[in-house]
């Protein structure tokens, strides 16, 4: 029989089967490239640029995001029944208590960010304090601490690191190719030419194809992190009534950011579109219907 501990095993193992596709995307089109251009050092390049570059964003994650979502500490003096359901629940969850911050923003929402346990930071909106009861917010702030205990920020790291090489790649080849890069004039000209097209086709839909898995992967982190959290509390139908009152909701908020979207519990531009396979795709979260329904289905 099914139980929020097998749910949490499927997406855990559905996660790194994501993972494992994506790098071998990865792997498939460097090769690629590599192959047709006959120029090895574009791949070490396009490698190294890429991985310092995101490493870098990963190990400021959490000064920029809060920078950008104008978040700010509070004491537990200020939000003490917020302050206090956050220590419990980390004490609960053997992790050090992240550094809580609030932003002002009517749209219900909240996130969690920084490179490890250690460093890690739980946000939530005036808007969701002023909607969710107690159990609501335990729901919520369990949900966050999943995604620090379940090393969400690292795995979401490794993925950025592949998407943008693959997305750094396929614009290497795109210059060197229009530019002239590479053009042999020995060897069948009909062979080089059917690469050098397969080869642009590659580099154009290759960054789609990897912006696909990426958000699929941050679909599956959502779900895992609802897992976690209902075993957190022990009480899921806390979260699945938080994430009902939080759809409902159809403010975006203020200062919502592709880049930062994924991090939030749900979709902070608000409105989610009609559930229809291609609309699903390009979401950073699954439908709220099926994340409920996954809730209740194990209470």
């Amino acid at each position: 029989m099914a139980t929020i501990y097998t749910q949490q095993d499927s997406n855990i193992r559905k996660t790194w089967f994501l993972m494992l596709t994506f790098f071998l995307v990865v792997v498939g089109v460097a090769w690629s490239f590599s192959y047709i251009l006959q120029s090895p050092i574009i791949l070490w390049v396009a490698v190294i640029f890429s991985v310092v570059m995101n490493i870098g964003a990963y190990w400021f994650s959490d000064k920029v995001v809060l920078k950008m979502s104008g978040a700010h500490p509070v004491s537990q003096d200020s939000h003490k029944e917020l302050w206090n359901i956050l220590e419990n629940l980390s004490i609960t969850a053997g992790l050090p208590m992240p550094k809580l911050f609030i932003i002002n923003d009517e749209s219900p929402n909240a996130f969690a960010t920084g490179r490890d346990p250690e460093h890690a930071v739980v946000a939530v909106t005036t808007g969701l304090l002023s909607i969710l009861d107690k159990n609501e917010l335990e729901g919520v702030v369990a949900h966050e601490l999943s995604h620090i205990g379940n090393r969400d920020m690292l795995v979401m790291t490794v993925v950025v690191v592949l998407l943008g090489f693959i997305t750094l790649l396929s614009d290497f080849f795109l210059r060197m190719t229009l530019f002239g890069g590479n053009r042999d004039k020995g060897g069948d000209g009909r062979i080089q030419m059917i690469m050098v097209v397969a080869g642009l086709v590659l580099a154009i839909l290759s960054p789609i194809i990897a912006k696909l898995i990426q958000l699929a992967i941050s679909r599956k982190r959502e779900f895992l992190a609802d897992a976690s959290g209902a075993l957190l509390t022990r009480y899921p139908e806390g979260l699945a009534s938080a994430l009902e009152k939080i759809s409902q909701k159809s403010t975006p908020m203020k200062r919502a950011n592709h880049a930062t979207a994924h991090l939030f519990i749900s979709n902070p531009f608000a409105g989610e579109k009609k559930k229809k396979f291609l609309n699903k795709l390009f979401m950073t979260h699954p439908p709220t219907e099926e994340r409920v329904a996954a809730l209740r289905a194990h209470s």
